[in-house]
């Protein structure tokens, strides 16, 4: 009896092409990688030298990212605030590799905040005193303390608690920056819903000054209205009284208390993810916002300049003449034939 084999063909395995390229081998200008990856190539440099004993692979294989590819990875999606597939597909990497470099790259630059954001010693501190005093005649102000609310992907855990006073899911960071905008002190691990003042009294610092704080020689905090006014730290007058210089003191302190709100935008500005969504969760997210505070003093120590508005180009069509029915579907059948047809 015959027996039938059946022929099988061999697998022919498609080759694998790895599309990843190295920003830097390209003939990119500082302002260019800036625009891209919010620093210039001296700077990309010094991050990945930082980093490099944390992200070097110990591998031979040609396909081993690179420590600038996975540091340049990680820049591009803090500043741009892109998902990971889009991030992916502009630099030619996998989403999952994309995310297991950006987790690598935030872990490393955690592990380094005492070296980039720390209180400062009493030495740092008379520089910290005169440069706020040049600036609106606030004497003995060591620092300028304020929160802001970054939106986050709402967590299928204690998802209510995220939920801020204006309705949307966020973390509470709490920061305090030096007369040059720099973070002397950062605190994201609050939900939306924690209220500042109770932010600041659980926090590390709050504790530190509560305990520790031996008096105004040891200079002082300027807060918004929203704070409690400790002996440490300087709140406005809500209803100032006339003539005991009260008025004058509320607007010195607003001029200078704007260092940290102005902060805030510039990091905000320079790193797109913390002023759109930061879609992982908390704790994720709680480490992202770290590592961009890192980011930022690194961008003001290594004299990087502030990021510059993106221009918005209008290219909408010329808008044409309507002189048909003055109501809501008349204009509509009009915006459907002269820009949908």
């Amino acid at each position: 009896m015959a027996v039938n084999v059946l022929f099988q063909p061999p697998v022919v395995r498609r080759e694998r092409h790895f599309r990843g390229f190295d920003p830097l081998e390209r003939e990119f200008s500082d302002e260019e990688l800036r625009q891209r990856y919010r620093f210039g190539r001296e700077t990309i440099g010094y991050l990945s030298d930082l980093m490099r004993g944390d992200l070097e692979r110990g591998t031979n294989k040609e396909t081993a990212l690179s420590v600038e590819q996975q540091v340049m990875i990680a820049l591009r999606f803090y500043g741009s605030g892109s998902h990971l597939q889009v991030v992916g597909d502009t630099m030619g990497f996998d989403k999952s590799t994309v995310s297991r470099v950006i987790d690598r790259v935030t872990d490393s630059l955690v592990a380094m905040k005492d070296d980039f954001i720390s209180w400062p010693d009493n030495q740092r501190k008379n520089v910290i005193r005169a440069g706020f005093y040049e600036k609106a005649g606030f004497p003995n102000v060591v620092g300028c303390i304020d929160g802001t609310h970054i939106r986050i992907t709402g967590p299928s855990i204690d998802e209510p608690a995220f939920v801020n006073r204006k309705g949307f899911h966020s973390i509470n960071v709490q920061a305090i920056c030096d007369h040059e905008g720099r973070f002397t002190n950062i605190s994201a691990r609050w939900p939306g819903s924690a209220h500042d003042s109770h932010v600041f009294r659980t926090s590390a610092i709050g504790q530190h000054l509560e305990n520790g704080y031996q008096g105004i020689g040891q200079g002082v905090l300027l807060g918004d209205s929203g704070y409690p006014c400790r002996q440490f730290l300087r709140t406005p007058y809500r209803q100032p009284a006339a003539g005991r210089g009260q008025a004058r003191f509320n607007r010195r302190h607003c001029s200078t208390r704007s260092t940290i709100e102005r902060t805030f935008g510039i990091w905000k500005k320079r790193f797109h993810i913390l002023g759109s969504e930061i879609r992982m969760k908390p704790d994720k997210a709680c480490r992202i916002i770290i590592a961009c505070g890192i980011l930022h003093n690194i961008a003001i120590m290594r004299n990087e300049p502030e990021v510059a508005e993106e221009q918005l180009i209008d290219n909408q069509p010329q808008m044409p003449p309507y002189n048909g029915p003055q109501d809501g579907k008349g204009i509509r059948d009009h915006f459907a034939t002269t820009f949908f047809a």
